[in-house]
């Protein structure tokens, strides 16, 4: 029997908003659960066991993409996603530990940035005026989120930016993976190759761990995949350009989240810093939907 054709979902902006809305509630269940993990595990070994989950969870694909076999250049590619995101998971793991869940989530919004100066610098895409300048302002949303000089910049800061950085490298390697494999895929796979780029160093810093601190972690990997899937749904029956502001109330979730469960105090300069880089990043998408538009748009035979 023939497969059915794909049908794309029907667009309906309110259901969009929703589905964002869920994906970023699951996202910030992420960062309080290995919030409230704290430091009695090392973050190769919570970002192992945490991928490995996921491994776990993305098996049936797996198995059907190991089958199938993949090109060696397709093979390059995730592996060089993988070493990427390794890098990003553990100084990611390292910085939830140690800083507030609110400054964590702030600094992540740079990603799409740092995302956007690499197609420049790597892929060859051009970075029009407009587009610079809010990559300017993201970056002064940064400014104020850290403060330096204000205040001290520790460690775990640092480990957040060097996240930033490595996970927009890795969604570059995505990025050309994008038209070479599925969704799927790439999911699966890059699960897989996490999962054993972090064994080694896991067991480097292996300690004891508990039953609970294990089921805490499956955890985590149940609401990430659970964040990515409602964004994709997201994506799917709204324009980008609608569901990124909302990305801004993940901040939000994020505060509350902190200063209830772990008595982080309200910070209005995360809170600012935040929605600058939200702001900035909201205008970059807008642009390049428009952009895409433009070029998707067939030119008319003058008359």
């Amino acid at each position: 029997m023939a497969a059915e054709p794909f049908v794309p979902a029907q667009q309906n902006p309110l259901h969009g908003i929703l589905w964002m809305l869920a994906s970023g509630l699951s996202f910030v269940a992420v960062t309080g659960v290995v919030r409230s993990l704290g430091t009695d595990l090392p973050a190769a070994q919570s970002a192992f066991i945490r991928f490995a989950w996921g491994a776990v969870f993305l098996l049936p694909t797996l198995l059907g993409v190991l089958r199938a076999g993949m090109p060696v250049a397709v093979w390059r590619l995730h592996l060089g996603r993988g070493v990427l995101h390794v890098a990003a998971v553990i100084f990611w793991f390292y910085a939830m530990a140690r800083i507030p869940v609110a400054e964590v989530t702030a600094i992540g919004y740079l990603n799409p940035v740092l995302l956007t100066v690499g197609t420049a610098v790597f892929l060859g895409e051009k970075l029009a005026a407009r587009r610079m300048a809010a990559i300017g302002v993201a970056l002064i949303g940064a400014l104020i989120v850290l403060r330096p000089g204000l205040r001290e910049v520790t460690d775990g800061h640092l480990s957040q930016i060097g996240a930033a950085c490595c996970f927009a490298g890795s969604y570059l390697f995505a990025k050309r993976l994008s038209a070479l494999v599925g969704a799927g895929q790439a999911v699966a796979v890059l699960s897989l190759v996490v999962t054993l780029g972090l064994a080694p160093l896991a067991w480097w810093v292996w300690v004891p761990i508990s039953l609970a601190q294990v089921a805490w972690l499956a955890v985590v990997a149940a609401c990430a995949t659970l964040g990515h899937y409602c964004m994709s749904r997201a994506f799917a029956v709204a324009p980008v350009a609608v569901t990124q502001p909302v990305v801004f109330l993940q901040l939000v979730w994020a505060t509350i989240l902190g200063a209830v469960a772990f008595a982080e105090p309200v910070d209005p300069f995360v809170l600012l810093g935040g929605g600058v880089i939200v702001a900035a990043v909201s205008y970059i998408t807008w642009r390049e939907a428009v952009l895409r538009r433009r070029a998707a748009k067939p030119d008319v035979p003058a008359i």
